[in-house]
């Protein structure tokens, strides 16, 4: 397919309020529509995965309340639901819409490929959901071999689901990239949020089709009676978490590093100067891409590797946070003697630059052979893993929306909800993880329903922090819908920030 094919075919789909009518929203295969669309659809399983967090964190707060195989969909869903259906498909928004604007290209290389791609992931949410697994959310053999029922099966389709429109998606941001750059916009050049958007594809073509085989396996043992993973049948268990984390692993920064591009974006706009260590942001993200390919063993430290399996996985993680040290490093560099704006952009990208410090410290005690040992299916492996996907993604999310959307809507949002939004929402979330921490270190372990009496206190302080969060997420969605349709419109859409106030702007020259 020529170019000038593909600016030909995407003029035609320019259209304003593509939402108006059904069949603009069935047919649109534009960037912008398409990438409003998949954050919609991440911002409703943001909320129904959210719902399953709260009724899992009451059942812990009233012990007993939720019964047993309840209690483990509930955990599963959210899981599954955050992971795959909110900040997976939020960053491909996020990159539908901003890549072909920051590269100067008219739209995607392969638009109709790339509404198929967001087609997909419908029909996937509603196997998943309607499956309601209760394996977790590793979905481990030989528990999910045994698990009985059809809700496996149509999770594990689901998923297959997931992973064709995110390698399709990934390919299309690679060729996008690589083929509809403008003549002013090299690989020197390119913005940040660019940079991890290729990174992220890569990483998504490589990993994901592992995951895809492991399932289809899981699949073939559950329903034709090979043995895998099924120890009965000779099968290996082991084999399907080296599989799984081959891919998981690479997912964490699937699932972090749009956050940092868009971070790197935001940062300089907010404290109104350019951004410090272009360069080396720029390779610090190849780099974590290509060592994150190294590291997933040390998901598997009490499985019985040898010694000489876990060393090299050992420093390779620690290895790691040097060029996410580097990142750190740029953006403090980059608010000194800056003009900051604390809105609620800027607000959310600071406290994404703490979560993500945070959490750095506390996986360096799980990159720690004997000490892992002790943490290893504790809550501080949950703290952990919920400060990666909540306090740094999941707040680059938030970060992003707010940013960008007086560029999507041409209107403002209400800056005091904003900053409500995130007052609750930050206070809420280093409650509610730091709970889990100490609850981890005093020996709580994941996943049981009922904990001995003296975790009591600490899990009432964990609710009381989702409950903040909830709170906050409740004053996000209204802010957003009332500020859509009544917000008072910006001065100028393609400057709404007033960067060329400061001889900066957003998008390159064409």
């Amino acid at each position: 397919m020529e170019i000038k094919e593909v600016k030909k075919e995407t003029t035609q789909h320019e259209h304003k309020n593509f939402y108006s009518s059904w069949k603009t929203i069935l047919t649109t295969t534009h960037h912008t529509d398409i990438g409003i669309m998949y954050l919609v659809f991440s911002l409703f399983f943001f909320f129904m995965g959210g719902f399953a967090s709260l009724l899992v964190r009451y059942g812990l707060t009233r012990g007993g309340s939720i019964a047993p195989e309840a209690y483990s969909s509930l955990f599963t869903i959210h899981g599954v639901s955050m992971i795959f259906l909110f900040i997976i498909p939020a960053w491909a928004g996020f990159g539908n819409y901003l890549v072909p604007k920051y590269i100067g290209a008219k739209d995607m290389y392969f638009p109709k490929l790339n509404a198929l791609g967001f087609w997909m992931l419908p029909p996937a949410a509603f196997l998943i959901w309607a499956g309601m697994p209760n394996v977790g959310w590793t979905a481990y053999a030989p528990l999910s071999i045994y698990e009985a029922g059809w809700g496996m099966d149509m999770t594990i389709l689901g998923l297959h689901l997931l992973g064709t429109s995110s390698i399709i998606g990934a390919l299309n941001f690679i060729v996008t990239i690589m083929k509809m750059r403008a003549p002013t916009v090299t690989y020197r050049n390119m913005p940040l949020m660019v940079w991890t958007q290729l990174t992220t594809a890569f990483l998504q073509v490589l990993a994901t089709p592992v995951l895809a085989m492991a399932l289809t396996l899981l699949l073939l043992d559950r329903n034709l009676g090979t043995g895998f993973f099924n120890p009965a049948l000779g099968g290996d268990p082991i084999m399907f978490q080296h599989l799984f984390w081959f891919y998981s692993h690479p997912a964490v920064y699937i699932m972090v590093l749009p956050g940092m591009g868009l971070v790197s974006q935001i940062l300089p706009s907010m404290s109104r100067r350019e951004i410090f260590g272009y360069s080396s942001i720029a390779v610090s993200t190849a780099l974590i891409g290509f060592l994150g390919f190294g590291v997933w063993a040390h998901h598997m430290w009490t499985t019985g590797l040898s010694i000489t399996a876990r060393v090299p996985f050992m420093f390779m993680t620690m290895a790691i946070a040097i060029p996410s040290g580097v990142k750190v490093f740029n953006w403090v560099a980059t608010l000194y003697g800056g003009k900051l704006k604390m809105s609620a952009p800027m607000l959310f990208s600071l406290s994404f630059i703490l979560s993500f410090i945070i959490q750095g410290v506390e996986g360096v005690f799980l990159a720690n052979i004997p000490l892992d040992y002790q943490l290893q299916d504790t809550y501080y492996v949950v703290s952990h893993l919920h400060y990666v996907l909540f306090g740094v993604s999941a707040q680059a999310v938030f970060a992003g929306i707010y940013y960008f959307f007086p560029y999507m809507t041409g209107r403002k949002y209400s800056e005091m909800l904003g900053q409500l939004h995130f007052a609750l929402t930050t206070v809420g979330m280093y409650t509610l993880f730091t709970a889990m921490l100490f609850l981890g270190l005093e020996g709580m372990p994941r996943r049981y329903y009922q904990y001995l009496p003296e975790f009591f206190n600490m899990n009432v302080a964990a609710t009381f922090g989702a409950v903040l969060i909830a709170f906050g997420s409740l004053v996000f969605l209204y802010n957003m819908l009332v500020s859509w349709y009544r917000g008072p419109a910006v001065a100028n859409k393609d400057d709404p920030w007033k960067l060329a106030d400061y001889n900066m702007k957003e998008w390159p020259d064409q």
